[in-house]
């Protein structure tokens, strides 16, 4: 009898614990989602490089303070991989952050999603493991809802797309090269180390490439308190605390279901761009985002329940 009360109390507690997880990675996607708006709003305020300097120096220093005591078991290969790792976010962020200044935040976040295609794509040459069918039809379905998304004008040709737009195409290229070297580094390295430096280095290019590309440092915006409020939401929820979110509860969500949560990601942007900054959504564009968020299904979420009912 107290075995069966026992396993009923373990399967109630495990329903919870993913019950509370679901809820946290649909929170993660909410606050990615909304950072859209925050980006959006605050450039008028401050220059898109020092935006991504100020969220990623915030973040490395807080990871540092928390895991400090792991950064003695740093050696050269850390050292290296969290430097290319860091190259590859900030050149993500950078690309997308200044993608947002010229186009839509809504449009800003669905175009980001185009890694999720791309990761498979990617790891083609370099794994040499050719993508299943249902990658290709993922990519079509995925160009499509970019040239409805993006694309304007009678002509419909590339020329019309404007310049945010092929900026943040850009940034989802880097972001999926990220997450593939991202999974490379981490067979054999400690992710907390790994991400502790990728924060720092992304950090320390936005600090080297900020004066040349926005000029000094905005003094006078950091006396802004709306300024330093968005960039502690960036640097505190969305990259530290969407980071710590994402690990704990993908422990106890099963993975394609995961994937579905996170992916809600561009349907949030655009939810908070309309509501909040009042940017309009023409039916040709719903159907492009329609369009992309199917591709991310097919691409993200169907292989892993294919490879589950094996």
């Amino acid at each position: 009898m107290n075995k069966i009360m026992a396993s009923k109390t373990s399967a109630q507690s495990k329903r919870t614990q993913s019950t509370i997880s679901s809820l946290g990675l649909i929170l993660t996607a909410a606050i990615w989602g909304f950072a859209f708006v925050i980006v959006k709003d605050s450039l008028s305020h401050i220059g898109a490089v020092w935006m991504v300097a100020f969220r990623f120096t915030i973040a490395a220093v807080l990871l540092t303070l928390i895991y400090c005591k792991k950064l003695k078991t740093l050696n050269s290969s850390y050292w290296k991989h969290g430097t290319i790792l860091g190259f590859f976010l900030f050149i993500a962020y950078f690309t997308q952050t200044i993608g947002c200044d010229y186009t839509t935040a809504g449009k800003n976040a669905f175009l980001t999603t185009i890694y999720v295609i791309l990761i498979p794509l990617f790891s083609w040459p370099i794994y040499r493991k050719r993508p299943r069918f249902y990658v290709f039809i993922a990519a079509i379905l995925s160009v499509t809802g970019i040239g409805l998304l993006a694309l304007n004008g009678n002509d419909g040709s590339i020329a019309n797309m404007n310049k945010g737009d092929i900026l943040t195409l850009i940034c989802g290229v880097f972001y999926a090269l990220h997450i593939i070297f991202v999974a490379r580094f981490n067979e054999n390295e400690d992710p907390i180390l790994l991400t502790v430096l990728q924060f720092a280095f992304a950090a320390l290019f936005g600090w080297l490439t900020a004066p040349f590309y926005d000029g000094a440092i905005p003094i006078k915006a950091l006396h802004n308190p709306q300024v330093i409020l968005s960039m502690l939401y960036l640097g505190v929820f969305s990259t530290l605390v969407c980071f710590v979110l994402q690990n704990v509860c993908l422990k106890y969500v099963p993975s394609a279901l995961a994937s579905l949560f996170l992916s809600l990601e561009s349907v949030f942007g655009v939810l908070f761009s309309t509501l909040l900054l009042k940017e309009k959504l023409t039916l040709r564009m719903t159907a492009g985002c329609a369009l992309i968020f199917s591709a991310i299904l097919i691409a993200e979420v169907l292989p892993k329940l294919i490879d589950r009912n094996k």
